[in-house]
């Protein structure tokens, strides 16, 4: 399973990076407001580029199909590795077909059920987006509509991976592996409590406590 960082902080894409735990990074507007707040999001994605050549996924501003063709095709000039955000409404799906037809990667965002994420990769999403901590928000099962897309996509032959963006604990995030997302999004915080369980320190403890009581070795003449 895949892991992209919801991120543009350097430390935390070094450190992730560093230990081999991500493989892509996730650059919305939210997290550029948030991060990065006066900075432009073409030369932060610029820099990013620069600093890492897994894959950046980064937001269009706009519903509006004409400006989402326009805008994603700029975005994608900004380096290779771009992916680009668009969110799955009616008005999107042309711009996804027309930057997809031009070669760009796109991934489609907010899609809440199979029959969206289907209609999403008919129209040449390389990536459908899950929101997992939304739709659990409201009720809704999110390993159910991930196990139907990835079975209704495998099915169909599309070329198109099931992201799960949002899993609130580790264990969910191992739910949603098993039922077939091929990528998860996670926050710097969110990856690094995933490395922990509440038996971590006990353990720690009692290792570091073994190793004091062993015994040294004696020296042989």
């Amino acid at each position: 399973m895949r892991i992209y960082l919801a991120t543009v902080a350097a430390n935390e894409i070094r450190w992730a990076s560093a230990a081999g735990l991500i493989d892509g990074v996730v650059a919305t507007p939210s997290i550029l407001a948030t991060e990065l707040p006066h900075a432009d999001p073409r030369e932060v994605l610029a820099e990013l580029a620069e600093r890492t050549s897994l894959p950046i996924f980064a937001s269009v501003p706009s519903v509006d199909a004409t400006d989402i063709a326009r805008l994603g095709k700029t975005l994608s000039r900004v380096a290779e590795q771009v992916i680009v955000a668009v969110p799955c409404v009616e008005d999107a799906l042309p711009a996804i077909r027309r930057l997809s037809s031009d070669g760009v990667r796109v991934a489609a965002t907010l899609v809440h059920s199979v029959a969206q994420g289907l209609l999403a990769a008919k129209a040449g999403a390389a990536h459908v987006v899950v929101p997992v901590d939304a739709l659990e928000a409201v009720g809704h099962a999110a390993d159910a509509v991930i196990r139907g897309l990835r079975d209704l996509l495998d099915r169909s032959a599309y070329e198109c991976d099931v992201v799960a963006a949002g899993a609130p604990s580790a264990a969910r995030f191992a739910e949603l592996a098993a039922a077939g997302a091929d990528a998860a999004v996670v926050t710097p915080a969110a990856l690094r409590a995933f490395l922990q369980h509440p038996l971590t320190d006990r353990g720690l403890d009692r290792f570091l406590g073994d190793i004091t009581r062993r015994a040294k070795p004696r020296r042989t003449k």
